[in-house]
């Protein structure tokens, strides 16, 4: 008997049927009276077995990877109090034990008296599996820390060498989808307000964005101070098109990672939703920016003021872990136009009126200005960006090319350096 039924804090698998299903195969593989539903259920689960390793890219012992998957995504009152910070004290400690010894033993079962049993063949492939791909579901860093963690679970001489493990891996990298992955979307459904992974996204660096080291290191030190704990304010990023505010909030992300971060990206029409994704988050062990690309409205849009409620004005504090970063091609985020002083001319309180517009931006205790650059740091941009990418080019050459392509391709901008790279490039 397996005895996962003991089971006290590593219950209720997401994803876990596959789990339920070879658990049930276990406990009766040696009842006469069973074995044509056995049979049925073990195609069955090899096959979820297979399908999982295709999503996921896993190889090797696929039951195995299985388990650990279910591992690092059981979201329990153990995990999440040692994901960042580690080793906990308490009676669950005991507990986890108990688990953990029960779970050990799934590793270790030999699945060839089950086939023995049975009369089948198929397990005998899938303990040691060569994928042909490298998943969908995960990226390839999240997959190989999954391998990674597998094999040391099935090294493991003992329950105490097991549990270190899981600590460990709880850690560095966390538990669940928050702590595996990087950034992440909103989606609202029938169930309500749902973090879904983005699981694909740049891997950017600071020293990528060329030029603009004041505005980045003003950038790094509130984030810094975010990530350490100690008071950081939410921030803009505003100035001209193409000049790399949303790429430093990206190099942000891969910068800080390791330590914790976490990135949230919501869209306008979403903020109704922001209390929703406060209260999933809020008691986590990660340090969350919610990130706002694009940020801007109209005199006749009202979505600013759900903004400015979760920000600053709620009867609840923000969390501690949760800050705002915007990006806006606008300073003052709502729109204002000439017809705005006519009708002032007719307010009693225009005063009243310009505070109202001004009110959301000054939530923003850290704004930073980025400009477009001139046309010599724009052609110190184009040097650099060829010089990474190993364009070989006479230098006038590059020049005199680049300033034909940002005449017609959007103006002095990193952003047109960029595409004049990936322009020659596509040509080499």
């Amino acid at each position: 008997m397996t005895r996962t039924e003991e089971l006290m804090i590593y219950r209720n698998f997401e994803d876990g049927r596959i789990f339920e299903d070879m658990i049930w195969i276990l406990d009766h593989y040696e009842e006469k009276e069973e074995s044509s539903v056995l049979k049925e259920m073990y195609y069955e689960t090899a096959h979820g077995l297979i399908e999982m390793a295709g999503n996921f890219g896993f190889a090797g012992n696929l039951w195995h990877n299985y388990l650990t998957y279910l591992l690092v995504n059981n979201e329990n009152v153990f995990s999440t109090s040692c994901e960042i910070v580690g080793r906990i004290e308490g009676t669950i400690n005991e507990l986890v034990r108990h688990d953990f010894e029960i779970l050990r033993a799934l590793y270790q079962f030999d699945f060839g008296k089950l086939d023995e049993k049975l009369g089948v063949t198929g397990m005998q492939y899938l303990r040691a599996y060569q994928n042909s791909g490298s998943g969908k579901q995960f990226n390839q860093r999240i997959r190989d820390r999954i391998d990674t963690l597998t094999r040391e679970l099935e090294a493991s001489v003992s329950v105490e060498e097991f549990m270190e493990h899981m600590i460990h891996f709880y850690k560095e990298f966390g538990v669940g989808k928050l702590g595996l992955h990087k950034a992440f979307r909103i989606v609202h459904d029938e169930a309500g307000v749902k973090i879904v992974p983005i699981t694909r996204i740049a891997h950017m660096c600071l020293e990528d964005l060329v030029g603009y080291e004041a505005a980045k290191q003003k950038l790094i030190d509130n984030t810094e101070a975010f990530i350490k704990g100690k008071r950081a304010n939410n921030c803009l990023l505003f100035g001209d098109a193409g000049t790399g505010k949303s790429s430093s909030i990206k190099a942000i992300l891969n910068k800080y990672y390791d330590q914790g971060l976490r990135v949230i990206e919501v869209y306008k029409h979403q903020f109704q939703d922001l209390n929703d994704v406060i209260a999933q988050v809020k008691n986590r062990n990660y340090k969350f920016i919610i990130y706002m690309d694009d940020l801007s409205f109209e005199d006749f849009e009202i979505e600013y003021k759900y903004l400015k409620a979760v920000i600053e004005g709620g009867l609840e504090r923000k969390p501690d872990n949760i800050l705002i970063y915007a990006t806006s091609n606008r300073r003052h985020l709502v729109r204002e136009k000439f017809s705005d002083k006519e009708e002032r001319r007719d307010d009693l309180h225009s005063s009243d009126t310009v505070q109202e517009k001004l009110s959301l931006v000054n939530r923003f205790g850290v704004q930073i200005f980025f400009c477009a650059p001139s046309k010599k740091e724009f052609q110190n941009i184009v040097r650099t960006l060829a010089e990474k990418n190993h364009v070989v080019m006479d230098e006038d050459e590059l020049l005199l090319e680049a300033n034909k392509w940002e005449l017609s391709h959007g103006g002095l901008s990193g952003r047109t350096a960029q595409q004049f790279i990936d322009y020659l490039l596509g040509k080499m």
